[in-house]
């Protein structure tokens, strides 16, 4: 059996250790450029198109990350074999870490803190009130499940929206484009967890977030693409947006003249919000390839037709 390897980054070497390990006997293959040798699995990220001709004899594709956009974007030109993308492989615990700071952060008013201590300023600040601090999570797969898991202690009012309809305990949820509306008009803290896809690129514009009540704050851990940026921009100047937690762009890095970047009222990290974490990736990974030529289906087989 033989397992191909490729990174935009060039760091496959620790990665192919680690599989040499986990799959013994399996011939671990690091591409670089040019022809590809005969393999039964690949796992990528941020392949080309030039590697991607290639694998149409492979059992399957396994992208190392969550997000599946940078290769369904190929379209047609993609070889016709199952994708599979990571569950949680340790970014569940990361991404929640990152948002309840976050949430935190612009509730106990921290920001505001910051700019009165820079200014010699000693003046305790009023709180909002907590049951009226309802967080709402748009994407509620595993890992906008996690983040939902994680607020449960902290006793505020929770809601999800999702595309089909979920349960998950003490959250209220919503589901589809007819109760897309009373979600929003809900939720005063708006985390966004969705894929990327042709519905959703944008879908964060003005309209939209003209739904949420004045005052509402924005948090993005999924993909730039989803935010009409200078839709945002201009709702946060208006005030009707009171500010942001960004993680992702459009564009990255994010551009030096930026309009984003002069905005005090919009916080920004650089696509850190969930790193892959090798080793739990690799098992992961290990596990599914030794099922799979056992026989037994796939698990996180990524649907073409709804771009997740």
């Amino acid at each position: 059996m033989r397992l191909l390897l490729y990174r935009l980054d060039g760091n496959t070497a620790p990665w192919a250790s680690d599989f040499r390990v986990a799959l013994p006997g399996c011939d671990i293959v690091e591409w670089r450029e040019g022809a590809v040798p005969p393999c039964d699995y690949a796992l990528v990220w941020g392949a080309p198109a030039e590697l991607l001709a290639q694998l149409g004899g492979v059992k399957a594709i396994f992208v190392a990350g969550a997000g599946v956009d940078a290769l369904l974007k190929f379209g047609e030109a993609l070889p016709d074999v199952p994708l599979v993308r990571l569950g949680d492989a340790g970014m569940g615990v990361q991404m929640a870490e990152y948002v309840l700071h976050a949430v935190l952060r612009y509730f106990r008013r921290f920001d505001d803190y910051d700019s009165q201590a820079r200014e010699g300023v000693w003046a305790p600040l009023s709180l909002p009130s907590r049951q009226d601090f309802t967080v709402g999570v748009m994407g509620i797969g595993e890992l906008g499940s996690a983040v939902l898991r994680a607020f449960e202690p902290l006793n505020f009012p929770l809601r999800g929206w999702s595309r089909t309809p979920k349960a998950i305990d003490g959250v209220r949820c919503f589901a589809g484009p007819a109760q897309l509306d009373a979600f929003l008009a809900g939720t005063r803290v708006l985390v966004c967890m969705l894929p990327l896809t042709a519905e959703t690129n944008n879908l964060l514009d003005r309209a939209l977030l003209e739904k949420l009540p004045r005052g509402a704050y924005l948090i993005n851990v999924a993909r730039g693409g989803l935010v009409a940026e200078p839709d945002l921009l201009a709702l946060i100047k208006s005030g009707h947006i009171a500010g942001a937690t960004l993680d992702v762009f459009r564009n990255e890095p994010l551009p030096a003249p930026h309009p984003f970047w002069g905005e005090p009222k919009i916080s920004i990290t650089p696509h850190i919000s969930a790193l892959t974490v090798r080793e739990e990736s690799v098992r992961q990974v290990a596990r599914q390839i030794m099922a799979h030529e056992a026989g037994q289906a796939l698990a996180h087989v990524v649907d073409r037709s709804r771009g997740y």
